[in-house]
């Protein structure tokens, strides 16, 4: 007799036999966000606890499929279900069912998707739009830490790994700091938690090209905020196993159409905003382009705008701070021939790093 108690049953004794088993039940709540990274809190009707928007799954549901109703009949809301920010899983409750609850992103939504928000009548009494620290104030004792382990997974760019709110050892995202070096001084990770925990870095590799007259080359993005201006360059597929210098080389040659070998390295900036990955972004030597290679340039419509050659002394205005103290830093290492300069932010530190100032 098979130990597998369906193995020649038909598709229906199938069904039945899994139905009747027991199992979590399954919910999916909505981190809802608006441009200014204010959250959605509703106050449900005749109830005092505020919630985050969502609801139970549907046994015909996916959790994005299932939130999606739920928006739509809480707040007549219609918008795509964004990406899986926590997953958090709580013992027994009421019920005598354990649940697992997905938290996804939903926004930020733009004003006039907002203004057209509509509390559903019977379902939900009020929603206020509260700054994070204001919502985990109001929100209960066992939804506060969701929401935070939540947001902090949405700018690591990762996802929280919860058990009744507490973000685990080894999760990617959530994990007090103190708490995860506790751990790690304990020798409490196995290798792969330990890889799982550690903060993580975004890379880039951008070059520094100039004209004849010793303007410097720049590209505006056709994404993000319009008139940005950058450096001709992009991420690292470090994945793929990309070095800096191949992805500098292969950035040039999708968005400008050039195949140019990099030169030598200038500089390696680093830069760091609380709460999101390490920046770090190599600066290679471009060389000076003539005339007739500027006459080549073929811009990648996907990718950039627009291409000029901006005078040293006018980046000010053309570019962002941080970006103006590096490529004025790396314009005189090249000059020098000094470097590589170690950047912070665009200010170079360490040995010898007055004179690259």
């Amino acid at each position: 007799m098979s130990d597998r108690p369906f193995a020649d049953a038909d598709a229906d004794a199938v069904h039945a036999y899994r139905s009747a088993r027991p199992g979590p039940l399954v919910a999916a709540t909505a981190v809802v966000l608006d441009l200014r990274g204010r959250v959605l809190v509703l106050t449900p009707s005749g109830r005092a606890d505020r919630r985050l928007p969502g609801g139970p799954v549907d046994e015909t549901e996916t959790p994005e499929t299932g939130l999606a109703r739920v928006l739509g009949e809480e707040l007549h809301l219609s918008v795509p279900v964004g990406r899986l920010l926590a997953v958090d899983s709580r013992g027994p409750g009421p019920l005598g069912r354990a649940r697992i609850e997905h938290v996804h992103l939903v926004g930020p939504l733009p004003p006039a998707q907002i203004a057209a928000l509509s509390c559903t009548q019977g379902k939900v009494a009020s929603a206020d739009w509260l700054a994070p620290d204001e919502a985990y104030a109001v929100l209960p004792a066992q939804l506060a830490p969701r929401l935070r382990a939540a947001l902090s997974a949405l700018y690591a760019g990762s996802v929280a790994h919860l058990v009744e709110g507490v973000p685990q050892p080894g999760s990617p995202a959530g994990l007090d700091p103190a708490r995860r070096a506790a751990l790690e001084h304990a020798g409490a990770f196995d290798s792969a938690s330990h890889r799982a925990a550690r903060p993580k870095a975004v890379t880039a590799a951008s070059v520094l090209c100039t004209d004849a007259t010793g303007a410097v080359v720049l590209v505006e993005p056709a994404y993000g905020k319009p008139g940005r201006w950058n450096l001709p360059g992009g991420g690292i597929d470090s994945d793929l196993g990309e070095t800096p210098r191949a992805a500098a080389r292969r950035e040039v040659r999708e968005e400008l159409g050039l195949d140019l070998e990099p030169g030598r390295l200038l500089g390696v900036n680093w830069a760091h905003k609380p709460g999101y990955p390490a920046r770090i972004r190599f600066l290679y030597d471009g060389g000076v382009l003539d005339a007739p290679t500027l006459a080549r340039i073929r811009l990648n419509p996907t990718e950039l705008l627009r291409w000029r050659a901006v005078d040293p002394g006018h980046l000010r205005g053309a570019v962002k701070p941080s970006l103006r103290r590096q490529i004025t830093a790396c314009l005189r290492a090249r000059a020098r021939g000094t470097g590589p300069l170690e950047l912070h932010a665009g200010r170079a530190v360490g040995p010898g790093s007055r004179g690259a100032l």
